[in-house]
């Protein structure tokens, strides 16, 4: 059987969009972002599910500087809607729990049940690490928010469903693979990832991305990042419309090559629905 890691516990978020989308592959628990990209780089895992940006918390700091010396390759992307469910050991109720464990950007995006509740926070490492911290403990004082599913593997019950603030809140993921496999041109909206390094002048960036603009390419995602903690240069991790053979995005990367250091495509893969749907 083929392996997909994740990092987190079961029953988590991201061993959740590995169900969705790999359902006949087995999902690999991984303790932290390190241990799944040493899963893959080693053939421990053929794949990796990794969440890359949440529409309330923003980026996932840590992929950023991974991504780039991790020798893999972003094949797929998939958005999930994150739904929090506050949930407890079988008889506690709404009445009995005091506490709520979590991890601390769950916590963050649940004040409103937290405060009406009056529950003090507790933070743990991963959302599904709190569900089966309370299963352990049994106790009917204790809670935690974590996805439905963790309720499910750790035998608990939901208190209350859907205990997000936002509604909005999702997370995107992206799969990455020890080959690069590139999504065909001509086959339906694609993304294209990719890092480039300037140096430390005046103008440098707006030199470097004059060239997506003058031939139409949407930019989709640029953030920067320091590299080895020098400020001589700054890394950027960029994401654009369209396939690197489509000819405006090959006018664009030619001339951003032109303005930089370095260039390394990440991945060419196919857009997911969700942007459609909510452009």
């Amino acid at each position: 059987m083929r392996r997909i890691a994740y990092q987190g516990e079961p029953g988590s978020n991201s061993h959740l969009v590995c169900k969705q989308h790999y359902p006949d592959w087995e999902a690999v628990a991984c303790a932290s972002f390190e241990d799944v990209f040493a899963a893959v780089e080693n053939g421990d895992a053929d794949l990796a599910m990794i969440p890359i940006d949440n529409s309330i918390a923003g980026r996932v700091a840590d992929i950023h500087h991974f991504l780039p010396t991790s020798g893999l390759h972003i094949i797929a992307e998939h958005f999930l809607r994150i739904q929090f469910t506050l949930m407890g050991v079988p008889g506690s109720s709404l009445e009995t729990i005091k506490t709520v464990h979590s991890h601390v950007h769950a916590l963050g995006q649940c004040r409103r049940v937290i405060r009406e509740h009056g529950l003090t926070q507790v933070i743990s490492g991963d959302t599904a690490g709190a569900a089966r911290e309370i299963a352990d403990a049994q106790d009917v004082s204790q809670a935690a928010i974590a996805p439905p599913l963790a309720a499910e593997i750790y035998g608990l019950q939901i208190l209350a469903d859907d205990v997000e603030d936002e509604d909005h809140n999702t997370t995107r993921f992206v799969v990455l693979s020890p080959e690069l496999i590139e999504a065909p041109a001509d086959n339906g909206p694609v993304v294209t990832s990719f890092i480039f390094n300037v140096k430390n002048l005046p103008a440098s960036l707006y030199k470097a991305l004059g060239g997506f603009a003058t031939n139409g390419v949407n930019m989709t995602k640029l953030e920067s990042y320091m590299v080895g903690g020098e400020f001589t240069a700054t890394q950027f991790l960029a994401e654009v419309d369209g396939h690197p053979d489509d000819l405006p995005v090959r006018r664009a990367l030619d001339e951003l090559a032109f303005f930089t250091t370095e260039v390394k495509v990440l991945g060419v893969y196919p857009a997911d629905p969700f942007r459609a749907e909510n452009a």
